[in-house]
């Protein structure tokens, strides 16, 4: 199994528990974990929330994934109280993938030269 493999199985996993994904529509994409966060992300972020069940949620990071800016990310988050920024969790870190997309655009373009 490749990292990115094991990333993605990260979010498979977290989102079975997640309250509702959310993206910046560019690079940040955030699972939020509990009724706090969910409240959160719903008064404070609204370029693009979605629910639904795991699967759709899973798919629908799958799509944010590829239509994200460079150094894309997910990220869980949970409420911590003391320490806000204990909270999050990482599941694909900042800049993952990048290597294999540069690879597949250079395979595209091959064809062309």
């Amino acid at each position: 199994m490749d990292t990115m493999e094991k990333y993605w199985n990260n979010v498979e996993v977290a989102v079975k528990d997640a309250r509702l994904i959310a993206w910046d529509t560019c690079h940040k994409i955030y699972l939020a974990m509990d009724a706090g966060q969910e409240r959160w992300f719903r008064e404070n972020y609204a370029p693009d929330i979605f629910t639904g069940t795991p699967e759709e949620m899973l798919a629908k990071l799958h799509a944010w994934w590829h239509e994200s800016c460079g150094l894309r990310f997910i990220s869980a988050v949970e409420t911590n109280n003391e320490d806000p920024n204990e909270g999050f969790t990482t599941l694909i870190p900042q800049g993952a993938g990048e290597e294999q997309d540069e690879d597949e655009e250079e395979d595209e373009w091959s064809e062309w030269y």
